[in-house]
């Protein structure tokens, strides 16, 4: 019976998505809700205007779905929704200035995303602590810490998702294979609340492929790129994390490891560059691959290969975890 659930989550979820993304493209085409070619930065590798409204179909069939296939409505249920809606806000204010060749500042989607985790945490997905591996005792870190932690993952996962966001396919292929891994560990740890949003962020994640494959014909802009990263670290918040012994606390880190370590490394170059973290460059693995001469399929063929690798390790922390 769950299987069948899960199963009618995706699908659901993925169908929501593959209809919606039609009407939403012709009408940004309609308003002038375009991501236009810029000569002025080496980020826009794109040559035609592409529509920014994937992001709206991909909330949508998120939350439909979720609502449709959740056991049941909680706090928590309401301060993801919330946390989300804001950022899909925000994003869509960013997304508007791209329309317009401008940039948005940073501090107001900082705080903003700095709001979001700030709900998730009050309405009750957190990180707690840890199992102690020598005496199997449950160690509950101080609430201010448990704060601190829980900002910063959900904070610091939405970020990544969103700069990893360069590429046809980058940042739709790396969330599918991340989330599809955080469902193998939601299943293989019994947490079926958890499990429904990772195989229901799988359906929009691949649907949102559909059209976003090389050559690329709608975008999800920041709005929903951020989306995604935030229901990611909720996800691994309310799933991989929960009851987590220390050696699988490393279980949703790898699981997302593609984007973590290389904007890690993009942040320690900027700081020792003196640069703004916030500044927009071409320092990401995408860019950086593409200047050495390889192809924008073959870039994102090798990301997605060491993303699997990456939650392929993970799979097996999660065994040596149980077993």
């Amino acid at each position: 019976m769950v299987l069948i659930i899960y199963l009618a989550s995706f699908l659901t979820a993925f169908a929501i998505v593959l209809f919606l993304i039609p009407p939403f493209r012709k009408l940004a085409f309609r308003i002038d809700f375009l991501d236009k070619p810029r000569q002025d930065t080496e980020r826009k590798i794109h040559k035609e205007p592409i529509p920014l409204t994937a992001s709206y179909a991909i909330f949508l069939g998120f939350f439909i779905a979720y609502f449709i296939f959740t056991s049941s409505v909680t706090p928590a249920t309401f301060g993801i929704l919330a946390g989300s809606v804001l950022l899909l806000t925000i994003g869509t204010i960013d997304d508007w200035y791209k329309t317009r060749g401008k940039d948005f500042p940073a501090l107001p989607k900082f705080i903003v995303q700095i709001m979001a985790a700030v709900i998730v945490f009050f309405s009750g997905i957190t990180f707690e602590g840890f199992i102690n591996p020598f005496t199997s005792e449950f160690v509950h870190l101080p609430y201010l810490l448990q704060f601190i932690l829980t900002i910063a993952w959900i904070f610091g996962v939405t970020t990544v998702i969103n700069f990893s966001d360069g590429m046809d396919g980058l940042a739709g292929g790396l969330s599918t294979i991340s989330s599809m891994t955080l469902f193998i560990v939601a299943c293989a740890m019994g947490q079926t609340d958890s499990a429904i949003m990772a195989i229901i962020l799988v359906g929009v994640a691949l649907a949102y492929l559909r059209y976003n494959k090389p050559p690329a014909k709608v975008f999800m802009g920041d709005a929903g790129a951020t989306f995604l990263g935030f229901i990611l670290s909720v996800i691994a918040l309310d799933g991989a994390f929960k009851q987590a012994t220390v050696l699988s606390l490393f279980i949703p880190i790898l699981a997302l490891g593609v984007p973590i370590f290389d904007n890690l490394f993009v942040v320690f170059k900027r700081l020792l560059q003196k640069k703004p973290i916030y500044q927009a460059d071409a320092s990401q693995i995408h860019y950086r691959l593409l200047h050495t001469g390889l192809k924008p399929v073959q870039v994102i063929s090798f990301l997605f290969l060491i993303s699997i690798c990456f939650s392929l390790s993970s799979i097996i922390l999660l065994l040596i975890n149980i077993y």
